[in-house]
């Protein structure tokens, strides 16, 4: 009993969606984007949300460039609970197989959570409330790029707090 008490109040548990049936549509999204962002080597981003009618639905997805996308305002959204954007195809010149710190520092400007996709298939869900993004899901959970080299990052954590993220990739860069 005390093993199920430590395991349910003491572990630190992963942080992510509450909204039923987001990470099905996000992982949906994803699906479908991921092969695209891939092959052009090129970010796509948008939102989630709840539109007119009350249904979660995701906007349609923006191209952006090699290392940003900056969505469109999502005029099919009454109310925004988060974005999204893949981080393109594998490279060994950016870490892209974690948010990054603007990543983060964005959704919470926003006042809203995001997803992320890597080249790697992995899915990241960043909670801008306590400002940590989690991996929701590992390698080849979302399609991956062919390319992707397991380990060019050296370890990845389940979870990043922002300070925690910038020396990930502070330490990368050096």
């Amino acid at each position: 009993m005390r093993w199920l008490f430590f395991a349910l109040f003491i572990l630190p548990l992963p942080a992510w969606a509450q909204e039923p049936g987001e990470l099905a549509l996000v992982k949906k999204v994803f699906a479908k984007l991921q092969p695209i962002s891939i092959k052009a080597n090129r970010e796509y981003c948008g939102y989630i949300g709840y539109n007119a009618s009350g249904k979660l639905v995701a906007s349609n997805a923006k191209r952006g460039g090699k290392g940003s996308c900056l969505a469109n305002d999502p005029v099919n959204l009454e109310t925004v609970i988060a974005s999204y954007h893949t981080h393109g195809a594998f490279s060994t010149r950016y870490a892209n197989e974690v948010p990054s710190g603007d990543d983060m520092e964005t959704d919470e400007i926003e006042g809203i959570d995001g997803w992320v996709a890597t080249p790697g298939g992995r899915l990241w869900y960043i909670d801008t409330e306590d400002m940590v993004t989690s991996q929701i899901c590992g390698i080849g959970c979302l399609p991956m790029d062919a390319k992707f080299r397991q380990g060019d990052m050296g370890k990845i954590a389940q979870s990043y707090n922002y300070d925690q993220l910038i020396e990930k990739l502070v330490e990368l860069d050096e």
